[in-house]
C-alpha cells in the first residue's frame, strides 16, 4: 500500500474499532489524577496492567500525593511495588519524579512532551499516554499491542519494532482527534482478537482490513491447491 491507501485503510479500521469498542478507557485505574497515571504508567513497564491495578490501592493509600511519595523511604516504597518487577529502579524513579513534580511544577503536570520527558522513568510511551488521556492532545502510545497489530494491518513491515519510528508513522496516518482513543481500542482488540501467538483471525470482525489475514489466507489457499495437485 502507498501512503494514501494506508490512510484510507487505517481510517476504516478506526471506524470499525469505534463500533466494537465505543467507550475506550485507559486500562490503568488512575481515577483522573495525572500524577497517579504517571506512577502507574511507570509501574506498567514489563508488567501487566492488571498487576499494576492490583497494587495501586495500597500504594496510594500509603502515598496519596506526589509530596508524600517524594518523601518516601526507598525500602518501604520498594516493598509496595515489588510484585511489579524492576522495583528498585522504579521506586527511585517514582520518588525522584514525584519530587520534581512538587519542587519544579508545584504539583501540576506539564502538558508538553519535552517537559514530560524530563521526569525520571518517563519515556515517550508514558509521555504520550499522559498527553492523550490527561490533556486530550494527539498522541500515539506505541506499546506492544500497537506495534504488533498495526504492523499486521500493513502500516509498516511486521519486522519494524522501533517505537519512535512507529509513533511517527502512525501519527502521520491517523487523524489527530482519533489517536489517543485508537491506542486504547488497539489494546482491547489485541487482548480479545489479535494476540501475539495465536490471533483469532477466523473470528476477527475486521479481518477484511488486515494484511496479515490476507497473507495467511493466501498461504492456506496455495497450500490447499498444492495438496490437491499432489493427491491427483
Amino acid at each position: 500500500m502507498n501512503k494514501k491507501q494506508k490512510k484510507a485503510r487505517i481510517a476504516q479500521i478506526v471506524e470499525a474499532l469505534k463500533s466494537i469498542y465505543p467507550d475506550p478507557k485507559c486500562a490503568l485505574e488512575y481515577n483522573g489524577d495525572p500524577w497517579k497515571l504517571l506512577v502507574l504508567g511507570r509501574l506498567s513497564a514489563q508488567c501487566t496492567d492488571a498487576r499494576v491495578n492490583q497494587i495501586a490501592p495500597a500504594l496510594f493509600a500509603r502515598y496519596p500525593t506526589a509530596k508524600d511519595m517524594a518523601k518516601a523511604e526507598l525500602p518501604e516504597l520498594e516493598a509496595y511495588i515489588k510484585s511489579c518487577g524492576l522495583y528498585k529502579t522504579k521506586a527511585k524513579n517514582l520518588k525522584d519524579a514525584s519530587a520534581l513534580l512538587v519542587e519544579k511544577y508545584d504539583g501540576v503536570l506539564p502538558d508538553n512532551i519535552e517537559e514530560l520527558l524530563l521526569f525520571p522513568g518517563v519515556g515517550r510511551k508514558i509521555a504520550n499516554l499522559l498527553l492523550g488521556d490527561i490533556f486530550n492532545k494527539p498522541a500515539i502510545v506505541t506499546d506492544t499491542h500497537c506495534i504488533r497489530i498495526c504492523g499486521r494491518f500493513g502500516m509498516y513491515p511486521t519486522t519494524e519494532k522501533n517505537p519512535y519510528k512507529i509513533e511517527r508513522i502512525l501519527s502521520d496516518l491517523i487523524i489527530p482527534a482519533e489517536q489517543s482513543d485508537f491506542c486504547h481500542r488497539i489494546v482491547l482488540f489485541g487482548r480479545e482478537y489479535c494476540m501475539a501467538r495465536s490471533p483469532r483471525c477466523g473470528e476477527c470482525p475486521i479481518r477484511q482490513l488486515c494484511n496479515y489475514y490476507e497473507s495467511q489466507l493466501k498461504t492456506k489457499q496455495t497450500q490447499a491447491k498444492k495438496e490437491k495437485y499432489e493427491s491427483n
